[in-house]
Formats: structure tokens, sequence, C-alpha cells
């Protein structure tokens, strides 16, 4: 008897709620600032990946507006037929100039971008190596595009290397994540690109949760780690995150992201963005890469470090990270969801993060801190933590 995807379904809903895993969307109705209305209560939003607080920024905000204004509300068609707009050609020159890369391809978004590069790139016969905790992008970009994919423990670059070493004919790419997304750390690039060298692959950085952050100018992990191009030939900047907008974009070399622009089907087959959304990212660009931006960077590290400091004078065991994720394991399911609802109690929203997201085991609240946090915010939210972490002992 064929099987009812409606049962299916359903069956495997009644199971994840009953392992604590079952998701939830929440709806926020309105922001001011780091603060924003979910189900009628203000919360103090401390899980969301905007680390400069650029996504609500005058600049950027007015160049959306008046983007609009000139050239609508979509992107009418894909970038090779008729949507490719000035307005993305000059967000790309701004992105290869800030990130002093030869060439920039704009993307619907991160997931696409990652799909796209593996896709575009390898075969079968081909090796993808990757990082245990790499995101799930990556992953399955691997997959389809039907390469070897083979994964390293977390930050070892001597197990990159054996994997390596087991394939030594076809092409080989070397991904990793440059920050990690639910652990906060940084990937050990300056190894990884002796690795990717000694084996002839190519390096390629998902710099996510990086640029706009770390290195001088915000340019990223692949900058922070004193590498270019010629080290990391590929690299993913996503506008989601510390650029406060949408969408992605690949830059480095300029062969193989031509052949990307020839060949990925994530690119090909879609439509781009609105012009209105790239100005905007245009604009926070500009401000990410200037003196305000470092301001905010500034800001930012002074926020980290008061974080760090408070959590280990309570004794809280945060997982080592100096970047703007900043997690606090927690082991079971249950419990992690029990703290982020306490907290929210208390007035912060805070992730509880599970399974298959994180290991097994390995449950967290995935705490993120941006420039717009006050001392007062930090302070409490470390009172708060102290609190909850009391009750549920």
């Amino acid at each position: 008897m064929r099987v009812s995807l409606q049962q299916r379904a359903q069956s495997l809903r009644a199971q994840r709620e009953a392992a604590h895993r079952l998701r939830r969307r929440r709806t926020v109705a309105r922001r001011d600032g780091v603060r924003a209305e979910v189900d009628g209560a203000w919360l103090l939003e401390c899980c969301g990946n905007d680390y400069l607080g650029l996504s609500r920024h005058p600049a950027v905000v007015a160049a959306l507006r008046d983007g609009a204004l000139r050239d609508g509300a979509g992107g009418v068609a894909s970038h090779l037929v008729s949507g490719h707009a000035a307005a993305h050609e000059a967000l790309e020159h701004a992105l290869a100039d800030w990130l002093q890369a030869p060439r920039a391809l704009l993307f619907g978004s991160g997931y696409l971008a990652n799909l796209a590069v593996l896709q575009g790139l390898l075969g079968e016969g081909d090796a993808c190596v990757q990082d245990r905790l790499n995101h799930a992008s990556l992953i399955d970009g691997a997959r389809l595009a039907g390469c070897s994919l083979k994964r390293y423990p977390h930050a070892d670059a001597g197990g990159a290397a054996r994997q390596l070493a087991t394939h030594p004919r076809g092409a080989a790419l070397l991904a990793t994540d440059g920050v990690f997304s639910m652990d906060g750390d940084r990937a050990p690039l300056r190894t990884l690109a002796d690795v990717a060298g000694a084996h002839g692959a190519c390096l390629y950085v998902d710099e996510a949760h990086a640029v706009g952050v770390l290195g001088d100018a915000g340019r990223g992990s692949v900058a922070a780690a004193g590498l270019g191009t010629a080290e990391a030939p590929l690299r993913l900047v996503t506008f989601g995150k510390a650029l406060g907008s949408v969408g992605a974009a690949v830059v480095g070399d300029a062969v193989l992201v031509e052949h990307l622009a020839q060949v990925a089907r994530p690119g090909i087959y879609t439509t781009a963005m609105p012009p209105a959304q790239a100005a905007a990212t245009r604009a926070a660009v500009e401000t990410a890469r200037g003196p305000e931006g470092d301001a905010l960077r500034l800001r930012l590290q002074a926020n980290i470090a008061r974080f760090r400091d408070g959590a280990r004078a309570r004794g809280l065991a945060l997982m080592p990270s100096d970047t703007p994720i900043q997690p606090l394991r927690v082991g079971a399911d249950a419990d992690a969801l029990a703290m982020a609802a306490a907290l929210e109690a208390c007035g912060y929203w805070v992730a509880a993060i599970r399974p298959p997201t994180v290991p097994e085991g390995s449950a967290r609240l995935r705490i993120t801190l941006n420039a717009l946090h006050g001392d007062a915010d930090i302070d409490g939210l470390l009172v708060a933590l102290d609190v909850v972490r009391g009750a549920s002992a």
C-alpha cells in the first residue's frame, strides 16, 4: 500500500514533539532598536544576527526607500535576461573593492550561493572536504554536486589533510565556515590554506558570520587571518547578518566567478533581487567599511568582552568564542527549551538550539550580541541567566 504523505508528516511531527524538537516560528509585530514585540510582549533580542545594527541604520533604510521609488519593488527577471540593474552592478563592484578581490557575483541568499559554488565547480570524480560543523547549505551543495563528500573533525586541519590525501585525483575543494554559526569559534584558516595549497585544492570560506565583524574594515575572517584571494580563491559573503540586508555574493578569483556566472543554476534560473535591496546593501557596505563601521565594531567587541567577563564571574561556562555568537551549552533539549522560556519570562529573547542543528546531547542557548546593546542590556541578561541557571539546577 502506498504511504500517505499526510500520515507520515503527522507521525514525524509527533516524534519531534515527544523529543522536544518541534520548531516554532515567532512573529515579530514591531522592532525598536534591540527590542522586539513578540506575541504582545516587548523582549530584548539576543538571538538575531544583525551584529552592527545596520538593518535599521538611517542610510540603509533611506537607500532602500529611494531605490524602490526609482526602480520599483521587484527584480523583474533573472540577471541574464533583463534583471541585472545598475544597482546590482554597483553592489558587485563595491563588494569586490571592499574585500580586495577581482570579482563578485550576486545570489538571492547564502544558501543558494553555497549550492551554486559546489554544484558549479564539482562533479563525479571530484572531492569536497568539509569541517564537520559546516553550515547545512555546504553539506547539501556537495551532495547535490555528486562529488565525494568527506568531513573532518571540527577545526582539525590535520584531519582535512588526511581526507584530501585519500582522494588524490580529480578536482578538490576544501570548504569551511569562517566563523561557525552555532559555536561562534573561528576556523584555523592559515593552516587550512597551507593544507589546501599542499594538496592542490581550492579553499572556499563561508564568511556569513565574519564579514562586517572581523578583520580590517570588517573584511572578514580571511582578512583577519592575513590571507587573500591567492590563498582563499572563493569566499561567500551574506548580506543578512552584519550588513542588515538580504542576499549574498560569491567573491574571489575572476576565472572561477565568471565560470559560476555561466553555469550556476541557483543564479541563472531565478529572479534577481530587487534593485532597491541591492542599493540598501551597498549603503550597508559603505557604512561597514568606513569610520562608523570601525566604531560599531569597537562597541561590539566591548559588549562581547563585558558579557564574557560577567559570565566568568558568575560561573557561566560559555563555549570558547570571541565573536558575537556566545553559546551556553545546556545538554538536554527539554532543559534548553525550559531555560529559553524562563529567560523570555524575564524579558530576554534567546534561542534554544537543538539537534539536528547541533550534535546530539549539545542543545544550547545561542546568545548573540550586537553593537546596539547597552551596558545595562548586557548586565541584565547576565543576571537573568544566573537566575535561570539557578532555577534549573
